[in-house]
């Protein structure tokens, strides 16, 4: 039995779809349904009935925190997982070249924690999300000026339906994968230029882009991690610390990897009637 956490997430509930027809339970602080079961990463106590009687758990990392609240939630996946017999892990982490960000030590300190666990492991180092410049696109298609801090930088970015399909081919054949680390970085560096002159094509009508200084993201409304967070991303962009590199992700796919700037382009588009 495959279990997945963070099933009503934007990437859980994709690696549940592909999953649909096999013997797949849904992980999820709102569960519904006969195959959903209760597991809050802040109630420790829900983890060991959840993950009774399984054979691989994707793991899907719950970063949106403080560093110390993400510890304390891993961890105690760690000690339900092992305390569950549970055979083998497949943990969503983060890119290698994010390093440098924020929410990297969360993941690094995971990768360790699962490093020193009983059960296999195959740790998938995600790339960041085309999601993150198409969110942008929607504001810069309305108001004609993309504002971002990243200088002339790029950023790798992969779409979340490419980590998802490679999620769960991982885990239909977990044998294949034991003590694997993948690096899934993204075959498209986009910066803010890049973004802007997709979107005059697109469109139809001219979109600007203004570099914006680093500063101005502190005011951001945001809980303050969050905004540690975006300020940590802009300056690895700013850097080039972000820019294409080589990954794993082509040869994990069955197909070509989804168009970056095509997803881009498709968020910002009007919808049709």
């Amino acid at each position: 039995m495959i279990l997945v956490t963070g099933a009503s997430g934007a990437l859980g509930g994709l690696v549940l779809d592909r999953l649909a027809g096999h013997d797949v339970v849904a992980g999820s602080r709102t569960p519904v349904g006969d195959t959903a079961r209760l597991v809050d990463f802040d109630r420790p106590e829900t983890l060991a009935t959840a993950f009774d009687g399984v054979d691989v758990l994707v793991f899907v990392s719950a970063g949106y925190a403080d560093d110390d609240v993400v510890l304390a939630r891993h961890g105690a996946v760690v000690d339900a997982a092992t305390g569950a017999g549970v055979r083998h892990v497949v943990y969503t982490s983060l890119v290698g070249s994010g390093d440098g960000l924020g929410i990297a030590l969360a993941h690094r300190w995971t990768e360790a924690r699962l490093a020193a666990a009983p059960f296999a492991v195959t740790v998938l180092r995600n790339g960041l999300y085309a999601e993150i410049p198409a969110s942008l696109a929607v504001a810069a298609a309305e108001s004609g000026v993309l504002e971002v801090p990243w200088g002339e930088g790029r950023l790798s970015v992969v779409a979340r339906e490419d980590l998802a399909d490679v999620t769960a081919k991982v885990a239909l054949s977990s044998a294949d994968h034991v003590g694997r680390c993948y690096e899934l970085e993204g075959v498209t560096a986009v910066g803010g230029q890049d973004v802007a002159d997709a979107l005059t094509g697109a469109l139809g009508r001219p979109i600007t882009y203004r570099p914006a200084p680093l500063g101005s993201l502190w005011q951001l409304p945001q809980p303050p991690f969050q905004v540690a967070h975006t300020v940590s991303l802009c300056s690895n962009v700013n850097a080039g610390r972000l820019d294409l590199r080589p990954g794993d992700l082509p040869a994990l796919l069955d197909a070509p990897p989804r168009s970056a700037l095509d997803l881009i382009t498709a968020a910002a588009r009007p919808p049709l009637g």
